[in-house]
Order: structure tokens, then C-alpha cells, then sequence
């Protein structure tokens, strides 16, 4: 799928659910929350979990855990995106432009 039609995708799916109503701070507590479940994720990856409470599950699993959450992160960012009218080519384009000059 390209960035442009993920981007609609995103506005319109969480446009029937109400999602991207909400006020900006909510969506930004969101963000957060999914960053923090990221961190989890790949914790579990790297040195795994160890609480008697979960139960241990396979590389796959977790790099599919790892894939949800960073999909959840994206899907915030776009909402983020578009409430501002940014065209997420341009976050890329603008993000390279960035790093390429500030790196060379």
C-alpha cells in the first residue's frame, strides 16, 4: 500500500469510527501509549518477558506484536498528519532532507 493511500485509508476508517474527533491532546496521549507498547514489544523481543503472569510466546508472535503496535504508532502519526493537512510524503521527503544535511 503507498503512504497516499494509507493516509486516506486512515481518515476515512477512523472517520466512521468517531477516532478522528478526538481532540488533538487525546490523540497525543494515544501516541504515547502506543510509543510506550513499541518499547514492550521489543523489550519482549530482545530479552523477552519474565513475569508469572504472561505466558512466553515465539519470535514470531512477537515480532507480529512488535508489527501491531508499530502500525498503531503509524495510524496515530497519520491522524496527526491529517488533522494538519501534512501529506505524509512530505513528513518523508522533509525527514531525509533533514538527516541528509545534517549528516554529511
Amino acid at each position: 500500500m503507498e503512504a497516499k493511500e494509507f493516509q486516506k485509508w486512515v481518515a476515512e476508517y477512523y472517520k466512521t469510527r468517531g477516532w478522528s474527533d478526538l481532540d488533538i491532546f487525546v490523540r497525543i496521549g494515544f501516541l504515547s501509549e502506543e510509543t510506550g507498547e513499541v518499547a514492550r514489544a521489543i523489550r519482549a523481543l530482545e530479552i523477552g518477558r519474565d513475569r508469572p503472569d504472561e505466558h512466553p510466546i515465539s519470535l514470531t508472535e512477537s515480532k507480529r506484536n512488535l508489527t501491531e503496535e508499530l502500525g498503531d504508532v503509524v495510524g496515530n502519526v497519520v491522524v496527526i498528519a491529517n488533522k494538519y493537512n501534512i501529506d505524509l510524503e512530505e513528513i518523508f521527503l522533509e525527514h531525509k532532507h533533514k538527516l541528509t544535511n545534517r549528516y554529511q
